[in-house]
Parts: structure tokens; sequence; C-alpha cells
């Protein structure tokens, strides 16, 4: 039975106003120790205080009432481990409406649970190093300090750090004063601060000096937003000027550096409010859990979101660390100004930094609106489409559920209905209603009507219209799953319904009871041929009636800003192909690629079928777009995945996809060379094309790309290699090579200098090989040298490689319990179980690799038997919802497999012009 949220929640009898932290690191012995003081208003009558705690050693406390001038200690004191709370009785009650501050020492070892204050190893000049780190989001603050730990509960903090003298402390805030400790003159009067000051004795300053780091108090924040590190930290500066008054700012850490002076002053103009703090580092972690995280002033990550090397930056990595930085700064904003009042709301965050990166400023060339599309909208919809979904504003009762939350549907479904409501209402309403949310709760906490307050109120004051927002969202917001509109048209008219689409077929009445308000965004065209696009038109009931000449062009879902499928009869759906081939006159780039997803989403559901899908495919063959090409790569590799047992539909959809096919056409013309002047068009699609040809196992690809390996192996110049094809030679070279190229790749992932990029091909490139001793060695690989952080690269390409994905189910399951322990006390160990249903793997993992870990590929139905089998006796708590969705993604693909292959069968036949026996 699911609890109630006020059983996790704190009692609020008080409310902290501000920390004094202070924190001593000792990186040689892998401690901290601390004391923080919390002022706090007393709002009622209590003796008792209750707060979040875990995994500390709490030692000293006292409590002063300032009303009452005394000071007194707990006369009894304890701790809840599964709720992470502590309570502290004491004799006199602290009258209400008054004011107290608590103190409290505190002390935790630096374990590499990625969570909490934590350490991260590295090696350097051949010696073992190590820094720390915190990484408090969503609920982790307590595991470094004990506080009020939720986001409604924002205080000021003043943090304190005390370290050796040779480290680097960093926090939110910029430095107040730094100086190394002297015992004569740093005494105090506070008994506690001067016994943690006391365990800095004389004789250790004979060997170690230590220093003490004060920082500037912050505004007022959520505790999951306080951040600081201590280690040997070399760093990289810069700036950048506000635009609204002027003020420069430093900024930390190349590319990731120059990303943020780019996006900062937009992200002022466009919310029209300045960002308050004095600086914004980035900090560049060797061990993160997440891809990075957006503490305010000190964002947070892992290697291979923010470094790459600017003589080798292929496109992707580019775009990876720009999508990154951008997200995180928008959350200056988003999260930390302006905050979700508790984790249910967590979308406010997440969907918002998602829609209102600036990227589209900087880089028009990339076109990321047409890349939203595929990246976000078709990952939502395909993680929506399963009974065990969940609304996006989802109820949270306890830190389990608010890990798991952190999915497509808060992030990118989130992102997608954000972006058909933009469209809907208009960009520079929908901008102004997003400014007015943030200055109406500067430094507050926020629900969604907040949200929708902000933007009612831009559309009556930019032009007096009174749209109402929460009719037309709230369903989007607060019911899982999203409609499927079939078209039924006579030659002037379309009638339109919306039911519920589900991967597994049509939905049953009991999960078919939600009316969607839908806007239609209707193109039409009239009598010479000019689109016209009705943004009015509204879908509110079940189904409607239009009065439309079919006989002319017409397209639902313009531009593909709508969170929802639209089904045509397969004759519509290739007229509509067949016209949208012949260029952007009528329909969009955006409009195609919406009808590559829809089409092949709707084969697999048995509401169309999967020939009809690849003959829209087929009509695009001669497509210049590379976004469009990425769309279709991604649906016929999918096809590929859930087939790949059939050798014979493997084959065929092979042939397809290489030299009679697709993609060699666009390797012969576009070749292996890239060129400072390609466009990112042209950059993007050589890689795309060639990596499918390889994928699809095209003898003269695959023989290209060994010859550049076995040039590198052999000057170990990595120039032999284009940067952007690095990770599809290598994972080539070892797919079809053997214990050389694998130990070169090795040998790659084991070198503490190479590069992220290249770290984590090699990951790859090591799972690719089909010789079973080299498949042995990885798995001993991951269980004795990987790092926590990369294991889920690991199960991504044993998953990839189809000698090994069965194997790779049995190694999980073999050492489950080895793989839970590595991973206990934090919750990243439901991305290697699962996978792509926590949106933090997406991040981490690229969109074709993420489906593909552990579990996520088995395809029979005794698979999903021996599945349930084996987590029934398992703890499933941290990852309950991704099991169930992963099982539910099982179900559908076994489905489709007994519904369709004869279908496609018959399709790979006729498209092959042979005979093909299944």
């Amino acid at each position: 039975m699911e609890k109630p949220t006020s059983d996790f929640r704190l009692p609020l009898d008080v409310k902290p106003t501000h920390y004094d932290l202070t924190v001593k690191t000792d990186l040689e012995q892998e401690t901290f120790e601390g004391l923080v003081k919390i002022n706090l208003e007393v709002k009622v009558e209590t003796s008792s205080l209750v707060f979040n705690v875990a995994d500390l050693e709490v030692s000293d406390v006292s409590l002063y009432s300032h009303d009452l001038e005394i000071q007194q200690v707990d006369t009894s004191r304890s701790f809840d481990s599964e709720a992470e709370r502590g309570t502290l009785n004491f004799l006199t009650a602290l009258p209400a409406d008054s004011k107290a501050t608590l103190s409290i020492t505190f002390s935790g070892k630096l374990t590499g649970s990625m969570m909490g204050y934590y350490k991260s190893t590295y090696e350097q000049d051949g010696a073992k190093k190590v820094h720390s780190l915190t990484q408090f989001e969503p609920t982790a603050a307590r595991r470094a300090f004990p506080c009020w730990d939720e986001p409604l509960l924002k205080a000021t903090f003043a943090v304190t750090m005390i370290s050796r003298a040779d480290t680097v402390n960093l926090s939110n805030m910029s430095i107040a004063s730094e100086e190394v400790y002297k015992p004569a003159a740093d005494k105090t009067d506070d008994k506690a601060l001067a016994k943690l000051f006391s365990s800095l004795t004389t004789e250790q300053q004979a060997v170690d000096q230590w220093k003490i780091t004060r920082f500037d108090m912050t505004p007022l924040m959520s505790t999951y937003l306080v951040a600081y590190a201590n280690g040997h930290f070399a760093y990289l500066e810069g700036s950048y000027k506000s635009p609204l008054t002027g003020n420069t700012r430093p900024l930390r850490a190349q590319y990731a550096l120059d990303v943020k002076a780019k996006v900062l002053p937009i992200y002022e103009q466009i919310f029209d409010i300045e960002y308050p703090l004095p600086k914004l580092d980035t900090l560049v972690a060797h061990d993160f859990d997440s891809g990075a995280m957006e503490n305010w002033g000190l964002i947070t990550g892992r290697s291979s979101a923010f470094l790459l090397d600017p003589e080798r930056s292929d496109m992707a990595m580019k775009k990876r660390i720009t999508v990154f930085q951008s997200h995180e700064v928008a959350h200056m904003w988003f999260g930390d100004i302006t905050t979700m009042e508790w984790w249910d709301y967590l979308y406010l965050n997440e969907g918002m930094c998602v829609l209102e990166n600036v990227i589209q400023t900087i880089h028009p060339e990339w076109k990321v609106d047409s890349e939203f599309i595929s990246e976000h909208l078709n990952q939502a919809l395909d993680l929506d489409a399963k009974l065990s979904s969940h609304p996006i504003e989802v109820h949270c009762p306890d830190a389990n559920q608010i890990n798991q939350i952190f999915d497509s549907l808060s992030y990118a479904k989130a992102a997608s209905v954000l972006r058909m409501l933009c469209n809907f209402v208009g960009q520079e309403r929908f901008l102004q209603g997003v400014s007015i949310y943030l200055k109406d709760h500067l430094y507050g906490n926020t629900v969604t009507k907040d949200l929708w307050d902000g933007i009612s109120k831009a559309s009556r004051v930019s032009d007096g219209v009174n749209i109402d927002v929460p009719k037309v969202m709230d369903n989007w917001i607060m019911k899982m799953g999203f409609p499927m509109l079939t078209v039924t048209e006579t030659k002037d008219s379309l009638t339109i319904r919306q039911d519920r689409y589900l991967e597994t077929g049509p939905a049953e009445e009991r999960d078919n009871q939600t009316i969607w308000t839908i806007p239609l965004t209707i193109l039409t065209t009239d009598a010479e041929g000019k689109p016209t696009i009705d943004n009015t038109a509204v879908l509110e009931t079940r189904e409607m009636t239009l009065s439309i000449d079919t006989s002319k062009p017409y397209k639902l879902n313009s531009g593909t800003y709508g969170v929802y499928r639209v089904l045509y009869s397969a004759e519509r759906l290739a007229r509509i192909a067949r016209e949208a081939a012949e260029g952007d006159a009528i329909f969009s780039l955006n409009d195609r690629i919406g009808l590559v997803h829809d089409a092949m989403a709707l084969a697999k559901s048995g509401h169309a079928t999967v020939s009809s899908a690849l003959a829209v495919v087929d009509i695009f063959r001669n497509e210049q777009e590379c976004k469009l090409w990425d769309s279709i790569a991604r649906n016929l590799a999918l096809l590929v995945s859930t087939w790949w047992e059939n050798k014979v539909i493997v084959k065929g959809l092979d042939e397809f996809r290489k030299a009679s096919g697709l993609f060699r056409p666009i390797v012969d013309k576009l070749g292996y060379v890239y060129s400072p002047t390609d466009s990112a068009d042209i950059s993007q699609l050589r890689t795309r094309a060639i990596g499918q040809a390889a994928s699809a196992g095209d003898p003269d690809v695959v023989n290209k790309l060994k010859d550049m390996f076995k040039a590198y192996m052999h000057t170990k110049d990595e120039s032999n290699i284009p940067a952007d094809l690095f990770r599809t030679t290598v994972i080539t070279a070892v797919k079809y090579g053997g214990l050389d190229e694998y130990n070169f790749v090795k040998g790659l992932c084991e070198n503490p200098t190479t590069l992220p990029s290249v770290g984590i091909s090699a990951m790859y490139a090591m799972c690719a090989s089909q010789d079973k001793s080299c498949i042995s060695d990885t798995e001993q690989f991951i269980l004795n040298k990987a790092r926590n952080q990369d294991i889920v690269y690991f199960f991504a390409g044993q998953q990839m490689n189809y000698a090994t994905r069965r194997s790779s189910a049995r190694f999980f399951m073999d050492y489950y319990h080895d793989l839970e322990e590595r991973y206990k006390g934090n919750f990243s160990f439901q991305s290697v179980v699962l996978g792509a249903s926590n949106y933090q793997c997406v991040g981490v993992l690229s969109h074709d690799s993420c489906r593909q870990t552990a579990i996520r590929n088995l395809s029979t139905k005794e698979d999903i038997e021996a599945v349930n089998k084996f987590f029934e006796d398992k703890d499933t708590s941290k990852y309950r919802l991704a099991l169930a969705q992963t099982l539910d993604s099982l179900g559908a693909s076994t489905a489709w497999i007994e519904r369709s292959t004869t279908d496609i069968a018959g399709w790979i036949e006729k498209q092959n012009g042979k005979y093909t026996s299944v």
C-alpha cells in the first residue's frame, strides 16, 4: 500500500531560516566532520525537533532559545534509518512564534557512493589521488550534514571549509576569506567549533598545514542545491557581462566555459531576471552518478559531460557538452531561483530546462527543434505508451519514489507538452508568461497552477485574450498516457477521434477514460497549393468532424508540436509522405520526422503494418536532411533490434540499410573525409550513414574502417581516424577483429589519460568482440576494474552485440548481488538494471544505446517469465517503476514479433526481389 506523503515529510512546527555550516575534510583519511548551526523559526510550541539525517555520526547537540535566553542539551535522541530522520527531545519547550538556534556536530566517511559528500578517485603521475564533492539531489544533503532536507524549506547558507592548505575549496558562493589555520589566531568561544579546530594540533602542523575557507552567504535556497568540494583542482577562467545590469561574473572549466558565457546573457534577456550569484563554476568529477547537477553557482558533472579535446572534437561531443551546460545553466532560474514545492512537481524544474535551452540561438545550424522530436518527444511517447507509465505530476511519498521519477516523463514528456503549449499560445506570450512565473516566485516555491497563472496573465496583458490554460493542460500533466488521433476522411470532411495510445494495441475501455484537450494544428492548402496552418482548432471531445477538401494536401499536427500520434489510412499516409518528400514547399522537416516516428510506432502497436511504415521510409530515400535520416536510422535499428534472433529478417533489413538500400549511397556520395567547410548537417549525415552501413555489415565500409583502425594501432596516431568516426571505427574493428584489436581498446580503457569520449568508445568496443575469451575478459573487467559510473556503458555495449545479449543478461543475473552491493546507498543501480527508463541514463548514454541495458532486449514469453521469476525475491523498491516499464516493453516486443513477422518478411521479399522463408 502506498504511503501518504505526510509519513515522509517533516513536521512544520519549526522552519529553518539559516545554516552556518563548517566542514573539515581529510582526504588522506577519507573522512569528514563538521558543525552545523541552524537558525529556526518556531511555529508552534514544541519540545522535540525532527530533522533529516542519514549515514552520519551525530555527537554533541545544543539548543539555544533566543526568547527564553537559555541553552540546553537534548535529553534523548532517536534515529530512524528507513525514514532518514533524527528526533531530539528537550526538557524545556520552545515557545510558539519564537526563534532558536540548533547546533549539531557530526562526522562521516567519504565513500564512493556518489551521493551525499563523497570521494572521487583518479590517477595522476602513477599515483592514486582523491578529491571530494557533493551530490545532494534529491534527498542526500542529509548524508552530509543534519538538515531539514525538503525543497520547500529554503534557507540561507554560510559555508566554511577546513582542509589541507595545498588543496582547493569550492562552494556555491565566492570566497569571503581564506587563511592558513593558526591556533593562536583562530581561537573561538564556541566550544563546538573549538573542538573541531582542536583536531588540527600543533604536532600535525609540523607535517600538514590546514586552512580555513569561508564563503559568502547564499540567497534563499533548498538544501539539495548546496554544494562544496575539496581537492587538487586545476581550472580555466573566463567571464560574461550581464546585458541587464552590466555586471561581470567569472566563469570556469574551456568549451563548456564558452557555452556558459554565451547562454547566460541570453537566459537573462529571455527571463528578464539577472543571474543573482557572483560567479558560476563548473566542476568536472571523475566519478559522478548522473550526467550533471545544477548546484547554484557550482555546476558539477562527469567528465564526459564537460570535457573534450579542442584538437579532436567531434560534433556529437560538442553537442553533448552544449546540451548539458545549457541545461544546467537554465536550472539557475528553473529550480534554483524558483523551486518546485515538492518532488511531485519535478517537471517544473526539468521540463522547462529541457525545453528552454538556447542552443537554437547560438547554433541555429544544429536545428535543435527538429532534433527535439527524436531526442525528446519520441523518447517520451515511447515510455508513456505503457500501462506502467505515470503522470508528469506524480505523487512522491518517499525517497524511493522520488528517485524513480527522474525519467523521460518528468523531463522529455514535460518538455514536449510545454513545447505544445508554447506553439498553441505563441512563443512570445509563452516566454512572457514564464518570466512572470519566475518573477512572481523569486526565491520561492511553486506548483503547477503557478506556471499556468503566469502564462494566462501574459496572454491577457499582450492581447487581452483569456486562454484557459488549466483546461488545455491539466490532463496532459495530471493523467498518464497520450492520445492517438484516428483520421477518417470523405471528399470534403475529416472525422477525428481520440483514444489512448498503447504500444500493445487498442486500449481497453478502463484504460481509455481520459479526454485530452488537443491542439490539432491543421495544415491545409488552397487552390494554388499554398499551405495554411490553423493553430486554433482544438479537439476536446471523443471525436469531431471538420470540413476540409481532402483532394488537396493536408496534415494534422503540423510541425510535430503535438504530443500524440496520428493514424491515417495507409493510402493517405503514403500520399502525405510522397508530398512531403518533394521538399519544404508544403510540409516541413519536422513534419517528415514526425511521419516516420508515427508510422513505426503505430506499426508496433498493430494499428498499422510494418510494411506501411517501411514504405514511408522508402519514399524518403532521396532525403537530404540529416535529422530525417536520423529518425529513419533509429526506427530501422529498432526493427533490427526487435527481430535480432530472426536471421532472415535481420539480413533483409541490413540489405535495405546498406548497399542495395538507403545508407551506402550516402557514404559513396559524402566519403570518409571531414572538412572544416562542411555544414553541421553534412558532417552528421556522413557519420550516421557510415555508422548504419557498418552496423548492417556493408563489407566495403567495414574494411575501410578496419584499415583506419589498423593504422591507428600501428602508429598510435588518432588522426588516422576522423574524430566523428572514432566510435564507429573502434567498435567495428573489434567486432570483425581478434585479440589484438580487443587488447588495444582495453588499453585505452585502462589508461587514466584517455579522454572521456575516447574512453567511452573503447568501453563499447570491448563489448563488441565475438571472441568468447574476450567476452569473458570483459565480464571480469566489469566486476574488477570498471568504475561504478561506467558499468552502464558496458551493459549497453553488450546488449548492442547480438552475440552477447543473452550471456550479458545471464551475467547480470549471476552477479546481481555483487553489483547491487557496489551501488549500495544510491539509486543509479536502476540504470544498470533497466537503462533508458531513467532519464539520467538517457543523459549519460546516447539515445541509440540507452535502450540497451541488461535485460531490455530479451524477446520471448519464456524470457518474460524468467525475468519475473528472477526479481520475485529481490528488493525492487528502488526501481519498481522502471522494472514494470521494462516488463511492459518486453511484452510489447514479443507481441510485435508474433503479430508482424509475416508482414515484414513479405515486405523484405518484395523489396529485395527474392523469396524469403520464415
